[in-house]
């Protein structure tokens, strides 16, 4: 399939299962294959939540993005793992905030790509780019042009890592890709991050790990402790490391039981 910028055709890879288009399918899109469908659906018999799961995810998106445009004053984003578009996109809460903002979206999936055009539609004031780019090589995004030309490392930039890092199994791989991200950003900046756990319901989790092992897909669920690694160096901001839909839960959050949220959030500055 050709890209939406015309840059030649892509590999959709459509014979095993990716985590942005079993998301994409459970949230109701169409940007998906038979194998990310099949996934799916045998997750969905093991965890009837995974809808649930994936909203609150979403919601958290919402939520963290206008807090750092409205109370930190925050004008830059660069969001890893941005996944199949879906409106309202990042660019879209925090431009309707500041209309000036500028948002470089990452993803490795190439169907994301496919579809960068519609991570593009900025404001006239503002700016947003794409890299085609895996969070394991972090030297391809801050190196690319689009990364440089669109962000200004002179001024704080607020980094999104949503239902991202579960996708690389071994911690230090992880933790080394995010902090030399971190490291890069200057004092003053964000991180945005949601980190998958089994600390609510391990048992139908593991069914859960499995189930994506068995159609191609890693997942890795990571304890709170283990959690918090990735946040060392950083000031969490209220109320800290916590699930999803307790992270300054308003009035479009939805209710769900502890159980049905496999996932931390949190929002931490760097000094």
């Amino acid at each position: 399939m050709e890209t939406s910028d015309g840059r030649g055709s892509v590999d959709l890879q459509t014979d095993r299962a990716h985590g942005a288009r079993i998301y994409d399918y459970i949230l109701g899109g169409k940007d998906n294959y038979a194998a990310d469908r099949a996934a799916a659906e045998a997750t969905l018999q093991v965890w009837p939540a995974l809808p649930v799961h994936m909203r609150a995810n979403r919601e958290f998106m919402h939520r963290a993005a206008r807090y750092l445009a409205t109370e930190c004053g925050v004008d830059q984003f660069l969001d890893i793992g941005t996944g199949i578009p879906t409106s309202p996109n990042l660019h879209e809460v925090v431009q309707e905030v500041r209309p000036d903002a500028r948002i470089v979206y990452t993803d490795n999936d190439p169907i994301v790509l496919v579809h960068a055009r519609a991570l593009m539609s900025s404001t006239e004031q503002g700016r947003t780019a794409y890299v085609d780019a895996d969070l394991r090589d972090p030297d391809t995004i801050l190196n690319s042009p689009e990364f440089r030309e669109t962000l200004d490392l002179n001024r704080p930039i607020a980094l999104m890592l949503l239902a991202v890092v579960h996708f690389i199994e071994d911690d230090e791989e992880a933790l080394a890709a995010t902090n030399r991200i971190i490291d890069v950003l200057p004092p003053g900046s964000y991180v945005a991050a949601t980190i998958a756990t089994d600390d609510f319901a391990p048992q139908t989790l593991a069914e859960v790990r499995r189930t994506y092992r068995e159609h191609g897909e890693t997942l890795r669920f990571r304890t709170k402790p283990r959690a918090t690694r990735f946040f060392e160096g950083l000031d969490l901001v209220d109320p800290g490391l916590v699930q999803m839909h307790k992270w300054r839960p308003d009035a479009e959050t939805e209710k769900a039981a502890d159980t049905d949220i496999a996932m931390y959030a949190a929002v931490a500055r760097k000094p």
